[in-house]
């Protein structure tokens, strides 16, 4: 996943949440326009304790895993 995708998938969860960039912004303590920028284009100057602050509030943590060539059956079928 590049920053671009990410910055697609945090939008696609605050707005599942029906919560706004606004919001969201206000509660977490930076710009709303970072994060525009971060769902937008990926170039947001985001450090990685805001960015962890962003997916708790949304009700999500990152998970490590091994990168492998191709994705598992699972992986394609649960759509990751």
């Amino acid at each position: 996943m590049d920053y671009l995708e990410f910055g697609k998938a945090l939008s696609f969860l605050r707005k599942k949440k029906k919560i706004s960039q606004t919001q969201l912004a206000s509660d977490i303590g930076i710009s709303r326009a970072t994060i525009s920028s971060l769902e937008n284009n990926g170039e947001a100057d985001v450090g990685f304790k805001k960015v962890l602050q962003i997916l708790d509030y949304l009700g999500y943590e990152i998970e490590l895993k091994e990168k492998g060539m191709f994705p598992s059956f699972e992986e394609l079928r649960d759509g990751k």
